[in-house]
């Protein structure tokens, strides 16, 4: 299986192209295109070298609440020393383009497309572009909500080609999930995961659930029902998808349509203000 994901490149629309996009933020919803994500909407990060990033989820009073997203683009040679600034944050990194070396508590490991890393709360980190090309991945943070009694989880370093998918009972196969994390491993508060639609594939009945979304389109195209509104998605838009949205969707072909989910599970819900640690 060859990898084939949707990567930013930046750059800038010309003078002529018409003021027509298909970028959305409602109270429920949020879509951005693949074609806002341009150079000067770019990010810096502390203790990154050659590396710039588009922000596209940070918690927000109202809105997304959980988790932050990052596409992150490190040119060779680039990278950190010192990637992570907040101790309470673990991460999940999925590379869409390129690779790099990822280095965990003095072991050194290889991810490239296709590659994905859970690293929990507080482990000492690194990462480097070795390559003489560039690199861009998927950064999610989260703040780990620890529970007596559970341990943190561990370190997992794997590649989305060597998962066989799980078939969605009563499909025919037509709607899978790529897990990287056991669901009934209850020591992980949050699930980063690749949903596999084949062409013509529905969710057939409006999901409304406590999860909140982010959701990155790897391939293909579909239309989306959210909340009121149907919504055309393709490969490269992202959608954040508030707790209680209403969502579906129908997959229109002619290839697969894919994306990475991101979604906060097993958790009690906070009665008070999570604390910031």
């Amino acid at each position: 299986m060859t990898a084939s994901y949707y990567a930013p490149k930046g750059g800038h629309p010309p003078q002529n192209q018409l003021l027509t996009d298909r970028a959305i933020f409602t109270d429920a919803y949020a879509v951005i295109p693949k074609g806002t994500m341009r150079d000067i909407v770019t990010s810096f990060l502390p203790f990154w070298e050659d590396t710039r990033l588009w922000v596209i989820a940070r918690p927000m009073s109202g809105f997304a609440e959980t988790f932050s997203q990052y596409i992150m683009e490190v040119q060779p040679g680039g990278g950190s020393d010192r990637p992570e600034t907040d101790a309470s944050a673990q991460t999940v990194l999925f590379v869409v383009e390129g690779g790099f070396t990822l280095t965990v508590d003095g072991q050194a490991h290889q991810l490239n497309e296709g590659g994905y890393a859970y690293l929990p709360p507080a482990c000492d980190w690194s990462l480097r572009n070795t390559s003489d090309a560039v690199t861009r991945f998927h950064w999610v943070r989260k703040a780990y909500q620890a529970v007596p009694g559970l341990d943190t989880p561990d370190l997992i370093i794997a590649n989305e080609k060597d998962i066989a998918p799980t078939v969605m009972p009563d499909t025919n196969g037509k709607w899978a999930t790529t897990r990287f994390v056991d669901p009934a491993d209850l020591r992980h508060d949050m699930h980063v995961t690749i949903v596999t639609f084949e062409p013509g594939a529905v969710i057939p009945f409006l999901e409304t659930h406590v999860m909140e979304h982010g959701l990155y389109v790897l391939e293909g195209k579909a239309v989306y029902r959210l909340n009121n509104d149907w919504v055309e998605v393709e490969a490269g838009d992202y959608m954040w998808l508030r707790a209680f949205c209403p969502q579906a969707c129908y997959a229109g072909g002619p290839g697969k349509f894919r994306y990475l989910l991101y979604k906060d599970v097993n958790r009690h819900m906070p009665l008070t203000p999570l604390s910031k640690g």
